[in-house]
Order: structure tokens, then C-alpha cells, then sequence
């Protein structure tokens, strides 16, 4: 197929682009003093070789409160010639770049402003996000933050800058400035809508008169809020029209705020699942329009622009698993695009901790100024055991170094727990990671032998160079007291993979993220498919209560039983809460602090520790379901460890951990070898 929409050139304000497709800008944390390092720099170098337009670099803070000082910053001149080689990087690889100037307002933590000052917003409202409560900006400080946005825009433009976007988006100051939940001014800043505009437009026009006219100005913006009573998008989109009266050349529109309930990054979102935003605005204003999250597929981003509900894509997240996914894109190598998998695991938990991002599926994420000088090697013949991510991954790189690679694995197919992995909501990108394993073990002619369970005797009659092992784990079983017989007990594993249907009351031993995520899945199986709600709401055959209620609830009780005072262990932060929060809404009980001490052949009984004592619960059930862990799967390699010179382990066969730990474990190895 020709994505002709999607290789369109476009023109903002004088701006040539040479296709639809830009990299908003996220926090990377690359830039510990502010200014451009060589890891940032070869970063996006690096996305600007893989063809992408344009790309928006920031949050670029400009002020001492606005953003952490590890973010990227031209609060200063000197800053200015450091910007200017890297903003010459990436014209010299063909691509235009842009600078978000961005001011977080009560978003910004304590521990992030002076001392002894507090977050600026314009009302002190506490902030679910921070757990912190700002100030109420005076006059003097609004001037001052007006003045000093401006001024960074000059900065911006002398470095050399495409343009530049005003963040207005996500709950941020300006967003803060526009909602009635978050300013509760009574002065001209405040109360009816035109005042509460009138920060944002104050900013645009002392920007404007920093750079001229025929400088082209972007605003990031909420398409909705999605907070409890604050702005939806039917005032999206009058703010839309009042920021093009006031200069804007192009809208970039998003999600909602970081407090929001509504999930804006994660799997749960559909993809272009915030594209009706977009729509909105492009059909009431006559600048460019770029639609923004979970746009990483070329087909959907095709028809978004076939429909008209934007001018270009946003792609994020995408470029950070894959940053060559445009050039894959238009020369017609799809099967060859790495897949974000919307984990959120290496991007957004990262920086929670003010660590750099990473990427699951990419472990040269952020590392690119490390590799660009790999030495050749001396070709090896290697043979790896077992296609799961680490193995998959370990002979995938080591394929592309020149070595000649044999993968042995035991199943009808590679992928190992990826396929467990993917069958909970919203994990359905980690299907797309095991298809880029198969297209790229095929395109790199490494020998695949499914069906093959590895002996000592055929490792060793084999001659390889080297032996790696990525045999993953095996799931811990722990003993049911008097279940012998009684009931069905089967691993999380097994459940996740399809290999057993459990019935319909399931107990759950175990409340880590595992067993969160099977009980999502088994509740979801006994609800309502999403074809079922497509159709009963299209054909008006309930009523919306109907609906709702069938949507709402599960034909399968679930419960999970957890021997700690709490559920959730193993998320990365930021990820679990949409789970969480989906277990509850589907009625699923949880039962913390508490063990089962007895099984009949139709209930349990939990033992549940409360202060003061403890009290004896019985829950139906038909099937257990155990979430315990797992332990390594390293039986035939301590066998052979010291019988065969060169032998490797990795990944869960080494030591239990995460698909993201796999996949560094097996680039590093690659690496090494």
C-alpha cells in the first residue's frame, strides 16, 4: 500500500515539511544540567535519519519554577550555542525541529522550585498529581512568567529552532489558567471564560512579538480534560478558535491531564483512540491539526488523514521503540517495524523516579551515542535455546553482528510467555512484538527449529562456538491444604495461554501483577465482548442502563486471595492503576492479608488477618488459580556449564525479572559475545 497522505509535504507558516508525521515531545531526562548533551543529541539524530518531518523536543523549561532542572532549558543565552549544533544535527539528517516551552504551574513538585517557594498556579489548589498545594501567582509573577516565555522563544530562534510549541496541554499552567476546577481567581484572570483565556492568550501575543510573524507558533492543547467539572471538548474547541485569532499556525492536540481517571497512555487506550478530539477542532478552525496518542499504526494514521480529522500524526512513543518506523513506513517494510507495545514500563515509569527513559522493546533507546561506533566481529556459529523474548532477541542482534545463529525451542512457535503476556486488555501490542520476532529471525536467515526440547547429548554433539540459554521460567506451585482431588488447580500461566478455561467462580492465589492481570482477563471473559457492545448499542437493542450494566459486570466471580496488606506488586509506576481500577469496576473481591486453609470440592476457606485477631471467610469456588511466582528455568545449563567452554544464561533462566530486563540482558549479551 502508498501512505500518499501520510508522505504529503505540508507548510506551516512558511514551514516546508516533508511528510505528516512528527515526534511530540516527551520528557527523556537526557539534559542533567539543562543543555544539549551528546546523548540527547545522538537520540534525535537518530529519529531524524529515520525520516520523520518534524520533531518537537521539550518539555524546555525557562524559568526556575516551571519544570525539574534535569529537563532541557533556554532560560539563559549561553545556552543558545549549544542548541544551535544540535538543531543543526538534525537539519543536516533532513529533518525540521521545534522546541516545547513548557511550564508545568502546580504540576511542578516542591522539591523542584527555590527554596523556600511554592509550585505558581493561579489559585492554590492541592493537586492530586503532586499531593502538593501550590500558590496563588500575583500580577507581578504572571508578568513575569509571560515575559520570560517570550523571552525563551527569542532564545529558541536564535538557536536556530523551526518553531516553537506552547505547552497549553495535559493540566499545565495554562490548562490550569483555563479551568474552572483549578482557578478560582476573582481578578481579570478569573470567573468568565474570556478571563480565564486570557493568560494563554497573553503568552501567544508577547511570543508573537518576540519572533515575528512569519515565525510559525504551535500550541499543544487538551482536547478534553476529562476532570470532573473542567472543560470538555466543546470549550476545546472555542479555545482552538481564540488561539488562531491570536496567531497560532498549528494545534496540537491531546488527551486529557495527568489527574484524570480516563487512561491517556496505556494499552487501554485504542489506538487513535483520542482521534474524535482532534476532529472536532480541525472541522472549526483552518490552521494544521495534529492528532496525538496511541497513533502508531501506518493504516490508521492513513485514514485519519483520508478522513480529515487531522493534518498530521503524532507519533511519541512510537519512535522511541522503533526510531527508523517512517522510512520502514514509506519503503514499504512493515513487517520490519519494531512495535511499541504501550508497557509504559521504560518511558513514562522511568521518569516518576526522575530516572532517563528506556524502552522494553528497545534497548538502544537512549544509548544511541554509545553504539555509533560498534566494531565488526569475528564471525561465530551460535546456538541459542529457546524463542522467548531474550532468546528471540539475542539472536535477532547477534544475526545482524555477522554471527551464524541456530534457535532451538521446545513449543510449536517462538514467543514463549509474550503469548500470556498479550492476553490480558490492552497488552495486545506484545502479539505485535512476537510477529517482529518471526519477521526479523527469517530476514536475518537464523535457523528456527520448533519442536525441539534441548538435550545435554545434542548440545554437546552440535560443535558451537557458543551456547546461550534463554529458557525463561517455570511457574511456582505452592500446596492447597486437603485439594487433592477436589478441586481444579492450574497456573496463572496456563490460564493466560489458553491451554485451560477455569469456570465459574475463580480464586486467585496471589495479588501481585500477575494475578491482577489474570483476574482482569477471566473477568472480562465473562463479560460482555466488545462486538456485543458495538452491536446492542448501534442497533438501540437495550437501553443504555442495560448496556451499562452488562458492561459493567462479569458472569464469572472472581477473588483474589493475597498473603500482603496489599494488591499491585509489580507494577511499574504509573502502570497499574488502570487495572486496579478496571478490577473494581468489574466487581472483582479482594482479599488481602489473608491464606486459604481449606478446600472442599465447591468453596475455600481464607483464614483473614484483622487487628485484633482474625476471622474465617468462605468463598465459592470451582477453580483455583495460582499467581505465585516463578522460578528459573536453568536445569540443562548448570548440566553443561562446565562441560562446554563458552556458555551463556540469560534472562528469567537466569535470574525472574521482566520482558524489559530480558531484552537488555539479551542486546548486552549480543554485544559481548
Amino acid at each position: 500500500m502508498q501512505f500518499i497522505r501520510s508522505f504529503s509535504p505540508l507548510s506551516i507558516n512558511g514551514l516546508s515539511l516533508k511528510n505528516r508525521f512528527v515526534m511530540p515531545a516527551i520528557h527523556h531526562l537526557y539534559t542533567p544540567e539543562g543543555v544539549a548533551t551528546e546523548r540527547f543529541n545522538e537520540y534525535y539524530w537518530k529519529k531524524a535519519e529515520g525520516g520523520v518531518g518534524l520533531i518537537i523536543v521539550g518539555g524546555c523549561r525557562f524559568d526556575d519554577f516551571g519544570a525539574p532542572y534535569a529537563m532541557m532549558s533556554l532560560q539563559y543565552d549561553e545556552m543558545i550555542p549549544g542548541w544551535k549544533t544540535f538543531v543543526d544535527g538534525v537539519h543536516a539528517r533532513g529533518a525540521k525541529v521545534a522546541v516545547q516551552l513548557y511550564h508545568a504551574g502546580r504540576y511542578t513538585k516542591q522539591k523542584n522550585v527555590p527554596p523556600g517557594e511554592s509550585a505558581l498556579a493561579p489559585s492554590a489548589v492541592f493537586s492530586t498529581y503532586t499531593k502538593e498545594t501550590p500558590k496563588a501567582m500575583t500580577k507581578d509573577e504572571i508578568d513575569a512568567v509571560i515575559r520570560q516565555w517570550a523571552a525563551a522563544a527569542g532564545r529558541a530562534k536564535k538557536a536556530g529552532f523551526d518553531a516553537v510549541e506552547i505547552l497549553g496541554s495535559a493540566g499545565y499552567l495554562i490548562s490550569q489558567f483555563l479551568s474552572p476546577v483549578t482557578n478560582l481567581r476573582e481578578d481579570e484572570y478569573g470567573g468568565s471564560w474570556e478571563n480565564r483565556c486570557r493568560f494563554a492568550l497573553e503568552v501567544i501575543a508577547a511570543v508573537r512579538a518576540e519572533v515575528g510573524t512569519d515565525y510559525p507558533l504551535i500550541m499543544r492543547m487538551a482536547g478534553n480534560d476529562f476532570m470532573k467539572g473542567s472543560n470538555t471538548n466543546v470549550e476545546a474547541v472555542e479555545f482552538a478558535k481564540e488561539i488562531e485569532k491570536a496567531g497560532i499556525d498549528m494545534i496540537n492536540v491531546t488527551g486529557g491531564w495527568h489527574e484524570t481517571t480516563v487512561p491517556q497512555l496505556p494499552g487501554d487506550v485504542p489506538k487513535a483512540g483520542f482521534s474524535y478530539l482532534a476532529a472536532a477542532i480541525k472541522n472549526a478552525v483552518s490552521v494544521p491539526v495534529m492528532v496525538s496518542n496511541r497513533m502508531n499504526d501506518p493504516f490508521l494514521a492513513e485514514e485519519v488523514l483520508a478522513l480529515g480529522r487531522g493534518d498530521l500524526i503524532g507519533l511519541g512513543r512510537t519512535l522511541i521503540a522503533d526510531p527508523d518506523w517512517v522510512n520502514k513506513v514509506k519503503e514499504g517494510r512493515l513487517d520490519e517495524i519494531r512495535p511499541c507495545v504501550a508497557c509504559n514500563q521504560g518511558c513514562l515509569a522511568k521518569t516518576f523516579f526522575a530516572n532517563p527513559i528506556e524502552c522494553l522493546v528497545n534497548a538502544n533507546a537512549g544509548k544511541e551515542y554509545l553504539c555509533k561506533d560498534a566494531a565488526p566481529v569475528a564471525p561465530k556459529n551460535l546456538l541459542v535455546i529457546g524463542g522467548g523474548p531474550s532468546g528471540s532477541e539475542f539472536a535477532i542482534r547477534a544475526a545482524e553482528m555477522g554471527h551464524k545463529v541456530t534457535l532451538w525451542e521446545k513449543d510449536a512457535q517462538i514467543g514463549g510467555q509474550l503469548y500470556q503476556v498479550a492476553a490480558p486488555p490492552g497488552k495486545d501490542g506484545f502479539a505485535n512484538l512476537v510477529r517482529y520476532y518471526q519477521n526479523m529471525l527469517k530476514k536475518h536467515q537464523v535457523n528456527v527449529v520448533v519442536h525441539k526440547e534441548a538435550t545435554e547429548e545434542d548440545v554437546l554433539a552440535g560443535k558451537f562456538d557458543a551456547v546461550v540459554f534463554g529458557t525463561g521460567a517455570i511457574p511456582k506451585v505452592i500446596p492447597m491444604p486437603d485439594a487433592e482431588g477436589k478441586m481444579m488447580i492450574v497456573a496463572a500461566a496456563d490460564v493466560l495461554s489458553g491451554k485451560v478455561i477455569p469456570g465459574k467462580n475463580v480464586v486467585i492465589v496471589g495479588g501481585g501483577s500477575v494475578g491482577c492481570e489474570t483476574a482482569q482477563y477471566l473477568a472480562h471473559k465473562g463479560s460482555i465482548s466488545p462486538e456485543q457492545l458495538y452491536f446492542l448499542s448501534a442497533h438501540k437493542a437495550e437501553t443504555p442502563e442495560k448496556i451499562q450494566s452488562l458492561l459493567n459486570t462479569s458472569d464469572r466471580k472472581v477473588t483474589i486471595v493475597e498473603i500482603l496488606k496489599s494488591i499491585g506488586a509489580g507494577f511499574e509506576p504509573g502502570t497499574g492503576w488502570p487495572i486496579l481500577k478496571d478490577l473494581k469496576r468489574m466487581g472483582v473481591a479482594q482479599h488481602v492479608l489473608s491464606r486459604i486453609v481449606s478446600v472442599t470440592s465447591d468453596k475455600v476457606i481464607l483464614e483473614k488477618t484483622k487487628e485484633g485477631g482474625s476471622e474465617m471467610i468462605e468463598i465459592p469456588c470451582d477453580t483455583i488459580v495460582l499467581a505465585v511466582g516463578s522460578r528459573s528455568n536453568n536445569a540443562l545449563y548448570e548440566a553443561l556449564k562446565d562441560k562446554i567452554p563458552n556458555v551463556f544464561i540469560m534472562g528469567d533462566a537466569q535470574k525472574i525479572g521482566k520482558i524489559f530486563d530480558a531484552v537488555r540482558d539479551a542486546n548486552t549479551l549480543a554485544t559481548d559475545i
